[in-house]
């Protein structure tokens, strides 16, 4: 696990400008006191009904390929919604070596319109060509799909490409990648509880970072579980290292009868209604070339259409850089 750079005295004072109760997440699956065999690991099972609900079996468990308009700058990132994907993101510049990063992020179950719509929270660790066909993307967060799971329940996943998410790469544990070690967290199932709106927050803390011995990308779940990696060997350019992080929403708009979805991004409120209300991201880190995780200072933000969904940043001495985000997809001023 890499080494968390602390902070000196006066920067570690805790602020009390977020008074609520933050508490973790699990999953549902532990409610009935399931436990795994020694030496095996949880996996969900996919039914004949998840296959049919995909376009086709070479679709089943892979996202759209994100398209690049262009008018896209070059120091924005990979997220213009020609596909109909749409983002309110925080990311970190293209100029620098990145070895993993870490959010907290609470968890709601935003509504989804559409069967073939989805709704995420998560982080990206990103290298290669956004405009071309050698991106090299690992993700996790998570999500609200029902065309992937045949439900509404927000759910811990894990995503990998190394071709722009043309052929490689797949949701979970749904085709040769990932490697789960960890017997007591199942990627693809469901969360519980959840966060309520002007109630009880609930969290879950992800990292990911690269090991720098043996170079595989591990991602940790908490505070110290780890629950599998992706080998090295899967990827290209995060073979060596990651150029650009990103961390925060995604939804599809489908357009379905000629309207802005209404599928929601995070709680489905405005980054401007604030904790308990909005989602958030909190406590952003970032893995370095010495394995040392230190708070992010410089980021940047963008959401593609801010009346549909918007983002706003910010810093605290107990959250470290975080941020709200997300909105409700179509309203008067979201047609």
């Amino acid at each position: 696990m890499p080494k968390v750079k602390r902070l000196k005295q006066d920067e570690a004072r805790a602020s009390r400008s977020n008074e609520a109760v933050v508490e973790g997440a699990w999953q549902m699956w532990h409610r009935n006191g399931t436990l795994c065999p020694k030496g095996t690991v949880p996996i969900r099972r996919s039914s004949m009904n998840d296959v049919l609900r995909a376009k086709s079996l070479f679709h089943f468990g892979k996202k759209q390929r994100r398209i690049i308009g262009p008018d896209r700058r070059a120091d924005v990132p990979d997220v213009v919604s020609g596909n109909g994907h749409e983002h309110a993101i925080a990311y970190t510049g293209t100029s620098q070596e990145v070895y993993g990063a870490k959010a907290t992020i609470n968890v709601w179950d935003p509504s989804i319109q559409e069967v073939n719509e989805f709704s995420l929270s998560q982080i990206w660790i990103l290298s290669g060509s956004f405009d071309g066909p050698d991106l090299n993307s690992i993700e996790t967060g998570w999500q609200v799909s029902p065309e992937l799971y045949g439900d509404s329940r927000p759910r811990l996943f894990t995503y990998w490409t190394a071709d722009s998410y043309q052929a490689t790469g797949c949701y979970n544990l749904l085709c040769a990648g990932f490697v789960q070690t960890n017997s007591r967290i199942a990627i693809g199932a469901a969360i519980s509880p959840i966060s309520q709106y002007a109630g009880n927050q609930f969290d879950i803390t992800i990292l990911i970072w690269k090991d720098p011995k043996l170079g595989n990308w591990w991602m940790g779940f908490g505070d110290n579980t780890l629950v599998g990696y992706w080998p090295a060997e899967l990827f290209t350019h995060l073979a060596d290292h990651a150029t650009m992080v990103e961390w925060g929403g995604e939804v599809v708009n489908s357009r379905a009868n000629g309207h802005h979805t209404s599928t929601q991004m995070g709680s489905g409120h405005f980054a401007e209604d604030g904790f308990g209300k909005s989602s958030y991201f909190r406590n952003l880190e970032l893995v370095d070339a010495d394995n040392t995780l230190s708070s992010v200072h410089d980021i940047s933000t963008l959401a593609e259409n801010t009346n549909c969904y918007n983002i706003e940043s910010s810093y605290s001495n107990e959250w470290g850089t975080y941020f709200y985000y997300g909105g409700p997809g179509n309203n008067p001023r979201c047609p």
